[in-house]
């Protein structure tokens, strides 16, 4: 499986398929960014499957920039202006995000459309065991972590300026829809879990509606953390963000604690000693999140919730695989992602049978 933090940790130089001028770039950041004085230098960051992400430094200071990959892609993929969108109104707002900078949408500039925003200095832990803490810093960031989805959750989306960022209702069957199509755009080989996943889906969504801004990929791996102290101090790549049902983001986010080992990533936090770790059980996280949230009945249709979520992210793990069929891709480590959709399918489709079990 390889040492997760050490592959994507830092940056490297711009893969060939990624590299741009940097005279045009140049002559955007001195038009558009105040302070900006010079002397561009790039690298590219080694995390992230989906739009590249580099990091631009200068004497005086540094930057991060965020593109559409280049080539043929997905309809709807890669929306870095509506990454743009949510983080500015985000930031306003007091949530943990970079400062946004500027959004080009002149192809001329790098041949694909991009933003600027703040690099902000901290830790990103890839390994959800995080064998860097101590148990009490785990516990105390977990925590943090919870509260930052649910402060996400509470926003009023049309009071912080996002009221059309998308349409509230059918979250669900929407995003079915969405995904069954991505996937069958995408799909290389067969799955037949995925199949059944997509047929038995739409049929069993529950009927409790919500909508609240929701990131898409709310996991450790996309938040910096604070250099010194267990909290996050920006939340990352809000590629997928849309205005959504909470539980279908926060229900994502709990998939580490079901997750089964896939080969690929990290191993999860199934069948781990929790306590000893310090970090809080399902049970505990789901509870802390309601009462932060204000749901006082708890979560109810957890299986549907977590069938829906295994069978979304074998989706999104396709289309990556279709990026790397087509050339697109932006991580080095993106070949991997083919090798898990089948049992991400799999362990959806059985939490699906246990949802018809219980009916």
């Amino acid at each position: 499986m390889g040492n997760r933090q050490e592959q994507n940790s830092g940056t490297r130089e711009v893969r060939e398929a990624h590299k741009f001028d940097l005279a045009p770039l140049d002559a955007f950041m001195r038009k558009n960014i105040d302070g900006y004085a010079g002397g561009l230098a790039v690298t590219q960051f080694k995390g992230g499957q989906s739009n590249p992400t580099y990091l631009l430094t200068t004497d005086a200071k540094s930057y991060v920039l965020r593109r559409k990959p280049p080539g043929k892609l997905l309809k709807s993929a890669h929306a870095v202006d509506r990454e743009f969108r949510v983080i500015g109104a985000l930031y306003d707002a007091g949530f943990p995000v970079p400062k946004p900078y500027a959004f080009c949408e002149d192809e001329s500039v790098l041949g694909t459309a991009f933003y600027l925003m703040e690099f902000v200095e901290g830790r990103v832990f890839w390994e959800l065991d995080l064998p860097q803490l101590s148990s009490r810093d785990r516990r105390a960031l977990y925590d943090n972590v919870n509260q930052t989805i649910a402060k996400l959750h509470n926003y009023d989306f049309s009071a912080i300026g996002l009221g059309d960022f998308g349409r509230p209702g059918n979250y669900f069957s929407r995003q079915i829809s969405r995904w069954s199509q991505q996937y069958k755009a995408s799909e290389i080989e067969l799955c037949r879990d995925m199949d059944r996943l997509i047929e038995w889906l739409p049929e069993n969504i529950p009927s409790e509606d919500g909508a609240s801004v929701v990131h898409g990929d709310f996991r450790l791996d996309n938040m910096i953390v604070h250099p010194h102290e267990p909290r996050v101090i920006a939340v990352l790549d809000w590629e997928l963000s849309t205005i959504g049902h909470p539980l279908g983001d926060f229900t994502y986010h709990l998939m580490p604690w079901q997750m089964p080992e896939i080969g690929i990533g990290s191993a999860g936090l199934l069948g781990r000693n929790l306590s000893e770790l310090g970090i809080p059980s399902e049970e505990e996280y789901v509870t802390r999140y309601c009462q932060q949230t204000g749901r006082s009945d708890g979560i109810e249709n957890r299986n549907f919730y977590s069938a829906y979520n295994f069978f979304r992210l074998a989706a999104i793990l396709q289309g990556i695989a279709g990026r790397v069929r087509d050339g697109t891709a932006a991580s080095a480590h993106a070949a991997s992602a083919t090798k898990a959709v089948r049992p991400l399918a799999e362990t959806g489709w059985q939490h699906a049978l246990r949802a018809s079990d219980a009916t």
